[in-house]
């Protein structure tokens, strides 16, 4: 490709079209034109969804395909499996609550969503509910928490791994109210706990706002029950057979 020509498609931002052009077979000129314009688009697309699984932060690569169903898994009456992965909840500014035992799954689902979600186009943020506590923290006493909460305005899901392990201190547990509340039919989250809504206030210690934060997270979620024994245990209970 010429110089001139390659300035042309900086021009007109086509980003690959320098690239493969050279690879595009092609029968006429029309048929070229739609083949090489369609690779553009689609590799423009993964870079997309690149750039979006890079900004999410997973701790973990997982994906959908890796994920194993089981009955295990108990939904609401209103959600499957199929329904679930459509990702309509996201479009829908609902929110996924899962709870259960640890080593079932509920990780693994969520962060798999999450990719997919990237995948799709939609904006992500993971974070474990511990590290997110520290974060909050740090950033109200560097005077930078309005900054921090704008961050949330172009975003399409939220992930909290793990809320009930680590106790919130009362100043951790009131900006992640407040977190929450400017997330409320505005940005949809998945939230995955080892804990019933009842033991909630194991984390946050204020009644009153323990049952609002509850409150705001259910009105428009749907709840998964992961049952059973820890996918990780049973692995290793099979392994000394």
């Amino acid at each position: 490709m010429t110089a001139e020509l390659k300035q042309i498609c900086k021009s007109l931002r086509l980003a690959h079209v320098a690239d493969i052009y050279g690879s595009i077979a092609f029968e006429n000129s029309a048929q070229f034109v739609e083949a090489l314009l369609n690779k553009e688009l689609e590799l423009r697309k993964e870079a997309k969804a690149a750039r979006l699984i890079k900004k999410a932060k997973f701790l973990q690569e997982k994906t959908l395909p890796s994920f194993e169903w089981s009955e295990k898994i108990h939904f609401p009456h209103q959600l499957d499996s199929e329904e679930l992965v459509k990702l309509h909840f996201i479009e829908r500014k609902e929110n996924l609550i899962f709870t259960g035992s640890t080593g079932l799954g509920k990780t693994h689902l969520a962060t798999a969503l999450g990719h997919e979600a990237c995948q799709k186009g939609f904006e992500v943020r993971f974070y474990r509910v511990s590290d997110l506590a520290e974060v909050l923290e740090k950033a109200w006493a560097e005077g930078k928490w309005g900054q921090f909460r704008n961050r949330f305005k172009k975003v399409d899901l939220v992930i909290l791994d793990e809320m009930g392990y680590v106790p919130f201190s009362k100043e951790g547990a009131e900006l992640l109210f407040q977190l929450i509340s400017d997330w409320y039919e505005q940005t949809s989250l998945i939230i995955t706990s080892n804990l019933e809504f009842s033991q909630w206030n194991r984390v946050f210690s204020d009644p009153r706002l323990t049952a609002a934060l509850v409150d705001r997270v259910i009105h428009h979620a749907h709840i998964l029950n992961f049952t059973g024994d820890s996918f990780r245990v049973s692995n290793a209970l099979s392994r000394q057979k």
